[in-house]
């Protein structure tokens, strides 16, 4: 795949006259800012930024009841161009979604290692801006209301109990571990009062600080009673089984990808996507050393220590320099890439809990995207060859282009299509559609930084057999039984070349969030298919460079209606 170079600047999206369908949009955007004023910090809007939203089981029946009332007024309003048939069909489709997995009783047993909100209250302080005064009086007022959201949230999951609908017993014990660490006297709540700083440098007022220690004291002891009522109520009813069978695993598959997918054909798929990976990840060992496995390549690329980081500064300002680079060069020559999306800030999580993950800038970009890894305790040696690819996945031409152009886009776009729409597997599959472009232009030529590239496309390509695997209850590849625990951490520490903590820390993420993992390979393949088949519709007029900028002025939508906006003739009624 091969690109033209591109002009040095970057034009402002042309002005759209907002219509009907987007004011449905922008005040279903204030309807969640108000049900739940995360959404507010998360997307830099004004809002209730020093509260939580309601978990209890009232809370949740106001959003279906919001949720309801949108989907009806949709259904009413008239789409006058192109944009508003994206923005009807996708929102539409997103709600009617959540009702339906509402009515199948997803929210009372939603408990998982990763993305509940076990972690997700917890979580919202990390984008909380923390240079004013103003700002600490936010987080001291959120530390207050805390308690009331881990209430809210127990009551639900105790109606849960109440119904016969839990969460597996795996996933309940790590969160009470996950609790404990956060209700500790040294754990997050306490440091991060303890360490509270205006502008990361001056003092703050006594009483500010006096605030902001109740509120860690309190948001730890609330973390307690969560950790007591999970140990003590909780994981007695919760389930043995870890997977959630097929109708579950089939609503959390569409809710993750956009689209409605053949699961079987899916696993089959999977299975024969790994075996391609190994086989790729075997010629590049012979580049690295004439007759050398994988294994042994991959124990020259460890040993190298011109390969090596150590400690997390060096981790950081490693990612920051290859992630300016990146931007910097590409912006020249393959991409239009606006000024605010050029700043990207590369951090260290304040958590230890495993995982890379991206942020979008806030709507007025005050905020910039920011690429945060979340390093394990205990782990303080990284490999450069492992991770060059994660930068650029996390980063440009990844997530940070994707979801930063779909912030910019604002003249054409409302809120929700710029700030809150789309899905893991639009985005992700994205990011690893962005890996293999940028093997394609050059940045991988070094054969080990190819390897990693190809180790984390064949970790993906495993869980997508693993999830579907676990969750379906599919047969052992070895042919002994189905899935299980055991063989599914043995089957994923085959695959990937990551130590024990990290190996642990995926397959409990997989077994508790059914359908995420396997939407980054998955939403590979669907943007690949549609790249294809947009190429073959073309024919010789087909641009790569004009397809991906097609592609992402659309924004953040389901794969489904990313493939009927790119493929179908226009829509306008």
């Amino acid at each position: 795949m091969t690109d033209s170079p591109a002009s040095s600047g970057s034009q402002a999206p042309e002005t759209r006259t907002p219509t009907e369908v987007d004011a449905i949009a922008e005040r279903w955007v204030i309807t969640l800012a108000e049900l739940d004023p995360s959404v507010a910090t998360w997307i830099g809007i004004p809002g209730r930024l020093d509260e939580y939203e309601d978990l209890s089981p009232e809370g949740h029946a106001r959003y279906i009841d919001e949720a309801k009332a949108v989907l009806a007024a949709l259904e009413a309003a008239p789409v006058v161009d192109e944009v508003d048939w994206v923005t009807k069909t996708d929102l539409s489709s997103d709600i009617a979604l959540d009702i339906e997995s509402s009515d199948a009783g997803l929210w009372m047993r939603d408990v998982n290692v990763i993305a509940s909100p076990a972690q997700g209250i917890r979580d919202i302080l990390d984008l909380m801006p923390t240079d004013s005064e103003q700002n600490w009086v936010d987080i001291a007022g959120r530390l207050k209301n805390l308690p009331g959201a881990i209430e809210g949230y127990i009551e639900t999951l105790r109606l849960g109990i109440e119904k016969g609908v839990t969460p597996a017993k795996r996933q309940v014990r790590e969160v009470i571990d996950q609790a404990r660490k956060h209700a500790a006297t040294d754990g997050f709540f306490h440091s991060f009062a303890s360490g509270a700083m205006l502008g990361g440098s001056e003092a703050l007022p006594d009483s500010l600080a006096a605030d902001l220690g109740h509120g860690a004291t309190v948001s730890a002891a609330a973390y307690e009673s969560l950790a007591s009522f999970l140990s003590e109520e909780l994981l007695p009813a919760a389930q043995e089984q870890d997977g959630v069978g097929r109708e579950v695993y089939a609503l959390q598959s569409r809710r993750f990808l956009g689209a409605t997918i053949d699961l079987d054909e899916t696993y089959e798929w999977g299975i024969e996507e790994l075996a391609r990976m190994v086989e790729e990840q075997e010629s590049i060992a012979h580049e690295i050393r004439p007759g050398a496995s994988v294994l042994e390549a991959i124990a020259i690329l460890d040993a190298d220590e011109s390969r090596k980081l150590h400690g997390t500064r060096a981790l950081q300002e490693w990612m920051q320099q290859l992630s300016d680079k990146a931007v910097d060069e590409l912006s020249r020559s393959h991409f239009d890439i606006p000024e605010p999306v050029k700043r990207l800030e590369c951090l260290i999580a304040p958590t230890q809990e495993g995982g890379i993950y991206y942020t979008s800038p806030s709507d007025d970009f005050s905020r910039a995207g920011r690429m945060w890894w979340s390093v394990p305790e205990g782990v303080t040696e990284f490999d450069t060859w492992r991770e060059t690819t994660t930068v650029y996945h996390e980063g440009v031409p990844g997530h940070h282009l994707q979801l930063g152009q779909a912030v910019y886009n604002r003249a054409k776009l409302n809120t929700w299509r710029r700030q809150l729409a789309g899905t893991s597997g639009h985005a992700e599959g994205w990011a690893l559609y962005a890996e293999r472009l940028m093997q394609d232009l050059g940045y991988l030529d070094d054969p080990g930084d190819r390897l990693g590239m190809l180790d984390g496309q064949r970790m993906r390509a495993a869980r997508v057999v693993l999830d579907i695997g676990v969750h379906l209850g599919k047969p052992r590849l070895d042919g002994t039984g189905i899935w299980d625990w055991d063989y599914a951490l043995d089957f994923m520490g085959k695959n990937v070349n990551m130590n024990e903590q990290f190996v642990r820390f995926e397959v409990n993420r997989y077994f508790g969030w059914p359908g995420q993992a396997p939407s980054y390979k998955v939403g590979q393949r669907i943007w690949e298919q549609i790249r294809d088949q947009y190429k073959s519709d073309e024919g010789d007029a087909f641009n790569i460079k004009e397809f991906h900028r097609k592609a992402l002025d659309i924004g953040g939508v389901g794969l489904d209606t990313l493939r009927a906006a790119l493929l179908k003739p226009a829509q306008t009624s």
